[in-house]
């Protein structure tokens, strides 16, 4: 992918502007350094890695070869293998060789197929993949010892496992097949939003009136609940929700599945005048009113919804990758699609509530591919796109 020579030259003086005082090359690492820990032995795996598995600036995880149906979701606390609380919590065993079903509802424990034996300067955090959240599978990686959700620690060494919670659809999985994704770092620098506003007048992160972008803690993202960013109009299409007692997905279809056997399409003018009731049971597809773009020399994060702005969830799968609506890789600004859970009681979403914040993360070198059409990327340039199994017409 190349990219315009003053440009280039722009994004480095703001990637470096935005790390000084930072000791050392701090921030996530891109597909070329993941490769080589890989060729170190500091990340190694039961199988070959395979193409497509290390991406711009993460690297997918694959299912192991047997599921843990479990009574419950765990933590094993410090000191704690994984191992003990599964035999512990184990109803029964599932073999992932031939394929299986993991049903709505219940809830799985997954060997995955890589292990790491990191430095004590790395660390890792990990997220569900776009298609995994978009699905309703809610999926977080666990490591021995953890106290914590899809954090590892730096110098940790040992196995990795996925904790997996279809909340909507019962999945086909296999083993190989990934669900989740891990991001390296060495150090953590978040951008500030005065380092935003000077990286956001050198390659606009938020495509819109000059002005008008809201950068506070991260850039604000709200919700499209006009239908202006889709087919636009009084009626516009808004979102999806999930039909109940939809069938089996297998995950490793790819454009196979009709939408309208999964989801209700649902357009402007739903519900109410002023917004879009959610109810608790229910899963929706909706997306954000802002396109937004991540230079090559970053990397985002949409951040935990805040309760304090209602009691919903907006996202399982945040982290977008460098290029990511990108000009220069065909993405000219991209929206954010919001999976979106509410909690425990109806909660009316109206057009234009912020939702999220997108917070930027510097990657420690610019990565050798990037997220676009040229590696094959499902949502370069998505308005409100339902998962890659379901058909596009």
């Amino acid at each position: 992918m190349s990219i315009a020579v003053t440009e280039q030259d722009n994004l480095t003086k703001a990637a470096t502007s935005a790390t000084s005082g930072v000791a050392g090359a701090t921030g996530i690492l891109p597909c070329q350094a993941i490769s080589a820990l890989w060729q170190d032995g500091e990340i190694t795996a039961a199988q070959p890695l395979l193409d497509g598995q290390v991406q711009p600036s993460s690297l997918d995880l694959r299912l192991g070869t047997v599921a843990y149906r479990v009574r419950a979701s765990f933590l094993p606390g410090p000191g704690n293998p994984m191992a003990r609380k599964i035999e512990q919590f184990t109803m029964h065993q599932i073999d992932l060789t031939q394929g299986a079903v993991l049903e709505r509802g219940c809830v799985y424990i997954v060997p995955l197929l890589e292990r790491l034996s990191l430095p004590q300067r790395l660390s890792a955090i990990a997220n569900p993949k776009s298609s995994t959240g978009r699905l309703d599978v809610f999926t977080r990686l666990i490591t021995d010892g953890a106290s914590e959700f899809d954090r590892v620690d730096g110098g940790y060494d040992g196995p990795l496992y996925a904790e997996i919670a279809p909340r909507t659809f019962s999945i086909l999985v296999r083993t190989g097949v990934r669900l989740n994704q891990l991001r390296l770092r060495r150090g953590e620098h978040r951008l500030s939003d005065a380092e935003l506003g000077r990286l956001h007048q050198i390659s606009p992160l938020v495509h819109g009136k000059a002005g008008e972008e809201n950068i506070s803690g991260g850039i604000a993202l709200t919700v499209d609940l006009q239908g202006s960013g889709q087919t636009g109009g009084k009626n516009g299409l808004i979102g999806y929700k999930a039909r109940p007692h939809a069938p089996l997905i297998d995950i490793e279809k790819i454009n196979h599945y009709d939408p309208a056997d999964f989801w209700e399409p649902i357009h402007a003018g739903t519900g109410t005048e002023s917004g879009l009731v959610l109810n608790p049971d229910d899963f929706y597809i909706l997306a954000s009113r802002e396109a937004v773009s991540v230079p090559p020399h970053y990397a985002a994060e949409m951040v935990a919804y805040d309760t304090l702005v209602g009691e919903f969830r907006v996202h399982y799968a945040g982290f977008f990758d460098p290029g990511f609506g990108w000009a220069e890789a065909g993405g000219e600004g991209t929206r954010a699609v919001l999976e979106v859970r509410s909690h425990d009681v109806p909660f009316l979403l109206e057009h234009g509530q912020t939702v999220g914040r997108l917070v930027y993360e510097r990657l420690t070198s610019v990565p050798d591919r990037i997220y676009g059409q040229d590696i094959g990327s499902n949502y370069q340039k998505q308005s409100l796109a339902l998962a890659k199994q379901f058909r596009r017409d």
